[in-house]
Parts: C-alpha cells; structure tokens; sequence
C-alpha cells in the first residue's frame, strides 16, 4: 500500500480507498482480518490515529466490523459493497469526463473514440505497487 504524503487527499482515506479497492478485489476476502492497526501503521509509516480512523470509517461504510480483543474483519458482502462503490466512483468520474467533453465541443463519437483508445491501451499493472 503506498501512501504519498504531499497529496490533497488525506491520508486516512488514502488508506480507506487502498483497503477499500483490496476488498474489491478478492485481497481481504469475507470473514478475512485485516492488518492490525499496528502493522499497517509500520507498513505506512504513518500515526496509528490515522489507521484507526480510516479502520473506523471502513467500519462506519460496512465494509468491515470488529471482534473485540480480535481485531477487524471483512464483511459478508464486503466484497459485493465495494466493488458497487467502485462502480459508483467510476460512474461519476466518467460523468465528470462527458462534462468536460460537452464543455468543450466534443461530439459523443469522440469521447466514444478517445475513450476506446485509453482501452487500447491501458495497462492493468500500470502505476500499481506489488
């Protein structure tokens, strides 16, 4: 998980996004624990506070719940919630993009053709950390 301290987004939805997206993708997987709160502050390098709150909004979205003594642990629809968050996330960027398009003239074929070539091309290891 890679934090970058000089972006606008706060850190601790950073984190939540990161965990969020890994949820999505089958890396947490229902019933699965989480990092603790320890190690995935060591792993970030970041204050322990910060992973607490991005743990507890995780927890307040219901994505995942706590076992006291136990630690924090994926929902039974965790997976199925974020990837219908991510679907959300995407609808609105791609509404945000035909936006744009309009503002500056830009016929739907167009859009249509650029977004096909972004397809083409995109690479899905791209900008990712291992």
């Amino acid at each position: 998980m890679e934090i970058d301290p000089r972006s606008h987004i706060p850190i601790y939805l950073q984190i939540v996004e990161a965990i969020r997206s890994a949820i999505a993708a089958g890396v947490y997987r229902p019933r699965e624990a989480l990092p603790s709160l320890r190690a995935l502050a060591l792993e970030t390098q970041v204050n322990p506070n910060t992973v607490q709150r991005a743990y507890d909004e995780l927890e307040r979205e219901g994505f995942v719940y706590s076992q006291r003594g136990r630690g924090l642990f994926v929902t039974e629809d965790g997976r199925r919630a974020a990837q219908d968050h991510a679907r959300r996330t995407i609808r609105h960027r791609l509404d945000e993009v035909l936006r744009a398009a309009a503002v500056a003239g830009i016929e739907p074929a167009g859009v249509r053709e650029i977004f096909d070539a972004a397809i083409e091309s995109f690479s899905p290891t791209e900008g990712q950390s291992p």
